[in-house]
């Protein structure tokens, strides 16, 4: 897995390629968590990249999403992989999480 944090005026874009599982989703939830301890709670997870997640990589974005909002922020995904959407929906995520088509998008969702 890779990921590369971008940041757009006050929302951190954080883009991840490859799969997000066990053995990778402690790294995703320490960028994570890096961008809020540093105050950047508006959050977008670009998944343009992401081909598969686990269940580890759903409790990393609802860890995330509780500490964005807890804060005033949120966590937003966008460009999320149709395999990778199905998964979101079927654990309910896609009722919890704010889903853009891209990232410019999701960027200009916060916008206000």
């Amino acid at each position: 897995m890779d990921i590369r944090i971008e940041r757009r005026e006050r929302v951190s874009v954080i883009a991840v390629e490859g799969s997000v599982d066990g053995a990778t989703a402690p790294a995703l939830v320490a960028s994570f968590r890096e961008e809020v301890l540093g105050g950047m709670v508006r959050i977008v997870g670009d998944f343009s990249g992401v081909d598969y997640t686990s269940s580890a990589g759903l409790r990393a974005l609802l860890e995330t999403v509780k500490e964005t909002r807890q804060r005033g922020g949120d966590l937003r995904l966008a460009s999320v992989q149709p395999d990778v959407w199905r998964v979101l929906d079927l654990a309910g995520f896609t009722g919890i999480l704010k889903l853009y088509g891209d990232t410019d998008a999701a960027v200009a969702s916060f916008a206000g």
